[in-house]
């Protein structure tokens, strides 16, 4: 269970955009969806193996205080961590999560959101599905690359994405600022396949942070104005998508 938890907190809330996220479990699935304030990232994700403790429809909140007790000293060694379930209305639902440290004597419970609350507050949104033009595997240099040039270009909320073709091969190139700005760009991935046909604009520190983040990276770009960025931490696949902004 705690390993669970600690890959949800730190591919959500760790990013520093995602506070709350739904699970849905069923028989053969439990997934993960979540979303930015600001909509700028929605996440669906689906663990490789059900998670059996996770039943029904549940929101987890406050994520800042399920990190902090999944890192208490307390709870590091032959600790005890379990989800607790009641009844309501019939139906046997995860109420919470229990700690308890090996003598007993350090306990702390995180209280779960019950389905009409989360539903409310984080509905599902249906993507609508759409062709990925351009889709790889971001290497860890072209990571560092993009660093360097957000760091040099700081004052840009944004970075444009566009595809160039030179001698027969596609690059994928990330650009900061404009003609009128301070400006700067480079090839984030050369010998691409597929093009884009539009410049499209996505926010630097989420694109970078969710990059950051442990597992088996790739990246997909729609030329409808979406990009998704897929990571694999072994446990459980998250989706991010990101729709395309304004500049």
């Amino acid at each position: 269970m705690k390993d669970i938890l600690q890959d949800v907190v730190a591919h959500t809330h760790a990013l520093g955009f995602l506070a709350l996220v739904k699970v849905t479990s069923e028989d053969a699935t439990t997934s993960v969806d979540s979303m930015a304030e600001d909509r700028s990232v929605v996440l669906s994700a689906e663990t490789h193996t059900p998670v059996a403790e996770f039943t029904g429809t549940f929101g987890m909140p406050n994520l800042d205080k399920l990190a902090l007790h999944l890192k208490n000293p307390e709870y590091q060694k032959d600790a005890k961590i379990d989800v607790i379930s009641a009844d309501r209305n019939g139906e046997t639902v995860p109420t919470h999560i229990h700690f308890e440290n090996e003598a007993g004597d350090f306990q702390n419970d995180y209280r779960f959101m019950n389905k009409a609350i989360i539903e409310e507050k984080l509905k599902t949104l249906k993507m609508k599905a759409v062709p990925w033009n351009v889709t790889f595997q971001p290497s860890m240099a072209a990571i560092a690359r993009m660093k360097l040039q957000s760091a040099a270009h700081s004052e840009e909320p944004t970075f444009n994405v566009s595809t160039h073709v030179t001698g027969g091969a596609t690059d994928l190139v990330f650009s900061f600022g404009d003609a009128g700005t301070h400006a700067g760009n480079f090839v984030f991935e050369a010998g691409v396949e597929g093009t884009l046909a539009h410049t499209w604009s996505w926010p630097v520190a989420q694109v970078q942070s969710i990059l950051n983040l442990s597992g088996d990276l790739t990246m997909s770009i729609s030329d409808q104005g979406a990009m998704m960025i897929s990571v694999d931490s072994g446990m459980v696949k998250y989706d991010y998508i990101l729709p395309a902004q304004s500049k």
